[in-house]
């Protein structure tokens, strides 16, 4: 825990527009009962936002800055906890990361930048377990409805078929209205630019790449069309799997392999049945292609609020077990997954960090190995999450 704490959670990046997506969501829900404040370069556009919020007046303002190592080690020395919103994290985390994983402060961010995030468990996971640090990364959509629903689908597996584990689970992403954030396509646009480096591309192609020391069977890849017959549809590759996956695999590492050190995942979306689906299936590869171009959304920019309101989404998990057959499950948000649910996913992860989750060893950790249960059980209550065996 950081030394002379201030606050119990500071938002880094308040004044962009997930950021302070993430303030009004705390100073709506928990304004009055913690301690908080916002970070960012330009304190009179922080104390603007404050009165727009309607946060308390005495909401801690931070100047902080992303390539300042001094201003970011005051700031992991004022609060408990730190949720940084401030993206692409390989452009711009590096340096926060390392400020909380010395001083014992709680980080978690939005990332879903897998070399960046393997970076730095090489970097600074002695640190945190030093310090006290807990670092928590990709705690928005990507990844914490599929980690957990994974971590969901396994605890009703475990239970339905004697305390055996499903050896394959397939993540499809039946519906989802809305837009990832401009953020994510700025974090493709760096990745891909990343990619040139053959080095960098053979570790995004390594579905293992977050378990370190750890290399499973082969997987999936998940990247052309198919007709999945569990479905009766065609599914097509999903964006955000490249991610996903390697957080599931993560996550069952450091729980010591509950699903088995054979265990296989993959994730896509579903397109349609017939010859309509494997159409639309086809639209979907081609804007998977022009993701993070001329037509994404921009960092600052992002849908109303009658949008976000507007958007959801439902992914089936389902399980299979040679000897037990399969299970399914639900997972559904009621917000745009970009916007509306990744800031309420990402506070309630540092809100249960904060109250519920103080025996959590320090390091580095994926959301649902470090709070499983007790976040699903925030989630549902306060996000607009659910979780649901559907078979």
């Amino acid at each position: 825990m950081a030394r002379d704490s201030a606050c119990d959670l500071v938002v880094f990046g308040a004044s962009g527009f997930t950021g302070r997506l993430v303030a009004e969501y705390i100073a709506a829900k928990y304004g009055n009962k913690i301690k908080w404040g916002m970070a960012g370069r330009n304190l009179e556009k922080l104390a603007a936002i404050r009165a727009e919020i309607s946060a308390p007046n005495d909401t801690l303002l931070i100047e902080a800055d992303s390539g300042d190592d001094a201003s970011l080690q005051r700031l992991a020395r004022t609060t408990r906890t730190v949720i940084s919103t401030v993206g692409p994290f390989q452009l711009f985390g590096s340096k926060l990361v390392e400020a909380c994983a010395r001083a014992g402060t709680d980080y978690l961010d939005l990332s879903g930048e897998a070399v960046w995030m393997r970076s730095m468990i090489d970097a600074h996971e002695q640190d945190a377990r030093s310090s006290g640090a807990r670092i928590i990364f990709s705690c928005g959509f990507d990844s914490v409805p599929f980690e957990l629903g994974v971590f969901f689908l396994q605890n009703a597996a475990r239970k339905a078929w004697g305390g055996t584990a499903a050896t394959h689970v397939k993540g499809r992403v039946r519906l989802m209205k809305g837009t990832f954030s401009g953020g994510t396509a700025a974090s493709s646009r760096a990745t891909i630019a990343a990619a040139s480096d053959p080095q960098v591309l053979d570790q995004l192609k390594n579905p293992f790449l977050l378990t370190p020391g750890f290399a499973g069977p082969k997987q999936p890849h998940g990247m052309k069309i198919e007709f999945d017959e569990d479905l009766g549809a065609w599914v097509a590759p999903f964006i955000m799997s490249p991610i996903n996956t390697r957080n599931v695999h993560r996550s069952n590492a450091l729980m010591g392999h509950p699903y088995g050190t054979d265990f296989v995942y993959d994730e896509m979306i579903v397109a349609g049945r017939d010859k309509q689906g494997e159409i639309a299936a086809a639209k979907i590869v081609e804007e998977n292609r022009s993701f993070g171009g001329e037509g994404s959304p921009k960092p600052g920019e992002g849908p109303s609020k009658a949008e976000r309101e507007a958007g959801c989404y439902d992914i089936l998990f389902i399980g299979s077990s040679k000897d037990h057959g399969k299970i399914s499950v639900a997972v559904r948000g009621d917000r745009d997954p970009g916007y509306g649910s990744t800031s309420k996913i990402v506070t309630e992860c540092a809100i249960c960090l904060l109250q519920d989750a103080s025996d959590v060893a320090a390091g580095i950790w994926t959301p649902g190995a470090a709070m499983g249960e007790k976040l699903i059980s925030r989630l549902v209550r306060n996000a607009g999450l659910t979780f649901e065996i559907e078979r």
